[in-house]
């Protein structure tokens, strides 16, 4: 892959909205050579009940990490179907700060990702915390992308000022 092809990252959270963004980004980029994509689940900290029953942080670790992985094979399958290029990784922390920060080090030219994930309550704007969160902070482009409530087609608003909401 060139070092200066246009990099896409993917937050993945099996949400319709996060694989709405995924085919999103999948269309969009077929005009753009050699783009490429990174998929990213980020599993939050471990619970205090997670520590309590396991008692082994290697364990929880694999647990999540396995859990990650599952999330992003409805993602991967849709990449793999379109012959697209990726990486997919499973973090573990506070997805709204990883989301970011693994844009940076990836060196990805924009994010697309879900309007709100599993259980995520929206705000006025319909907008999940995290996807907030991503829009206010990122210094690369952030397109929202919402799961269509007929025909499975989707709605994407871009935010073309690099983060500024």
């Amino acid at each position: 892959m060139n070092a200066d092809s246009y990099k896409v990252l993917l937050p993945v959270d099996g949400s319709p909205d996060a694989l709405a963004a995924v085919r999103h980004a999948l269309q969009r980029s077929s005009t753009v050579p050699g783009a490429s994509f990174v998929l990213v689940n980020v599993q939050g900290p471990p619970s205090l009940y997670e520590v309590m029953v396991a008692h082994d942080a290697d364990r929880i670790e694999a647990v999540r990490r396995d859990a990650g992985t599952d999330l992003l094979g409805a993602a991967e399958a849709l990449l793999d179907a379109a012959g697209a290029e990726y990486e997919s990784e499973v973090a573990s922390g506070t997805a709204e700060h990883l989301i970011v920060e693994l844009a940076e080090n990836y060196r990805c030219h924009a994010i697309v990702m879900g309007a709100r994930g599993i259980g995520a309550q929206a705000d006025e704007g319909g907008l999940g915390p995290v996807a907030l969160a991503v829009l206010q902070a990122s210094p690369v482009p952030v397109t929202i992308v919402r799961a269509g409530s007929a025909g499975g087609a989707e709605e994407a608003a871009e935010d073309e000022s690099a983060g500024e909401v």
